[in-house]
């Protein structure tokens, strides 16, 4: 059976980018959630926050050093399998990523050893400026990467060349796109929730156990506190893009709400199993007027169909259908368990079957990411560069099927392998929990005396 190189090469991409955004959603978040201990302690030379840092550092390292590996072979895809698309669209592309590595990865890997080998050789304030400095650093790799794949969703500030070379008229624009600033606040938000919910299901686990009950349910409680914030947040956040989305991907929204017919008074569907070739649903289990109400803020609003397009011009409705639920299922579930668990906050270690339910939360953030980004980059299809590059447009001249399926392979494997060891290796620091530091260094500053004297 022949295989199609651009299926094949498409199935390479989002099998390294979905396993490698896993390692950014928590080192964006944990990043600031290491700033903010290190500032309590800081601030208040409370031990118990110095603890914390030293013990959540260590797990931030191995995801870090996860992300730069599995992030490295996407860039060669652009030259192996998508040699058009880097032709036609790599003046706008190149000097993104370009300004990421620069402006991000740059300042990320200068203060990143003292953060993580610097506790006992500087200062407790320098310390704290190169922790702040990471912290900064992970947040600008989002904001370029994002602004790229942006562009890619709702292009501007471009034009083509007499080539059909797409080049930059204005780079304000083109970072700038309409949908950037919804897709860099919903990514930021997503990766704050995830690793809201790593630290509530660890600490839990933890509290469960009997094991580090002090550091234990003070990091259960900032948690807790964060994700009760965060998780509506996301949502308000995540309708303001849905109503980006419609504006400029309507199609998209059509197949995240299985929508065929354009028209008013649309329902909002729980459930529906999309038939594409029929161009139908079956088994439509939905909410009178729900889809409208939630895309227009109105009752009777127009919400636009599958079938004003062709369906050489459709994403692969299902998939896109069933990953929007997924992601929104899972919002409500961590908008409901973070909501409880702050009510019972200051009682949780006694509540051990809600401590069992927040442990098993732990890879929800991670789940909803990967269907959240499935939603995006599937919705897009057909397109590359939305409404300026077809996929099958992008793919490199003479680029065989082989090559990319033994690659694949080879990446599922590797990957496997060092994701295996990666659980481990944290399953081990989980375990061995916060360790007394023989030589801690000191807050050198008044309230630490104070600490000390009460």
């Amino acid at each position: 059976m022949d295989l199609d190189p651009v299926i094949l090469s498409r199935l390479q991409f989002a099998f390294t980018i979905g396993f490698h955004i896993l390692f950014p959603s928590l080192t964006i978040g944990l990043a600031v959630f290491l700033t903010y201990v290190e500032a309590r302690w800081l601030a208040t030379g409370d031990t118990v926050w110095r603890d914390l840092y030293r013990f959540w550092v260590k797990i931030f390292a191995l995801a870090f050093g996860m992300g730069v590996v599995t992030g490295i072979p996407m860039s060669f895809q652009f030259g192996t399998n998508w040699s058009e698309f880097s032709l036609n669209a790599g003046n706008v592309i190149g000097p993104l990523l370009g300004y990421e590595v620069l402006t991000a990865f740059f300042l990320e890997a200068s203060f990143l050893g003292i953060m993580l080998f610097g506790w006992n050789r500087v200062g407790p304030r320098l310390h704290f400026v190169a922790t702040l400095a990471v912290a900064v650093g992970t947040t600008l790799s989002a904001f370029w990467i994002l602004s790229a794949n942006s562009w890619m969703q709702t292009p501007q500030g471009y034009l083509i060349n007499s080539d059909g070379v797409l080049e930059v008229e204005s780079w304000w624009a083109v970072i700038f796109n309409p949908s950037f600033p919804y897709r860099l606040a919903h990514m930021l938000t997503a990766t704050w929730l995830t690793t809201s919910f790593v630290i509530i299901a660890v600490s839990a686990w933890q509290v469960l156990k009997g094991r580090y009950r002090e550091t234990a349910l003070r990091a259960l409680r900032t948690g807790v506190a964060a994700a009760a914030i965060l998780a509506p947040l996301q949502a308000f956040i995540g309708d303001q893009h849905g109503l980006n989305t419609l504006k400029h991907q309507p199609i998209k929204v059509a197949a995240m709400e299985g929508n065929w017919e354009a028209g008013p008074s649309k329902p909002l569907l729980l459930f529906a199993w999309p038939d594409e070739a029929a161009e139908e649903n079956h088994f439509e289990i939905g909410i009178p007027h729900g889809a409208s109400l939630i895309l227009t803020h109105s009752f009777d609003g127009e919400i636009p169909g599958l079938k004003d397009v062709g369906p050489e011009d459709r994403p692969p409705v299902a998939l896109v259908f069933f990953s929007f639920r997924v992601m929104v299922g899972l919002g409500l579930l961590m908008i409901a368990a973070a909501w409880i668990a702050f009510a019972y906050r200051k009682s949780l270690a006694s509540r051990p079957t809600l401590l069992r339910g927040l442990t098993f939360m732990g890879p929800a953030g991670f789940i909803a990411t990967i269907a959240g980004w499935t939603v995006t980059e599937v919705g897009r299809q057909p397109w590359i560069v939305h409404g300026l590059l077809r996929v099958d447009e992008s793919i490199s001249p003479g680029v065989a099927s082989e090559s990319v399926m033994m690659s694949l392979m080879l990446f599922a494997i590797v990957y496997s392998l060092i994701f295996a060891a990666f659980l481990y290796f944290v399953a081990r620091l989980v375990n061995a929990g916060p360790e007394p530091d023989a030589d801690p260094p000191k807050a050198d500053i008044p309230a630490m005396d104070a600490v000390q004297r009460a």
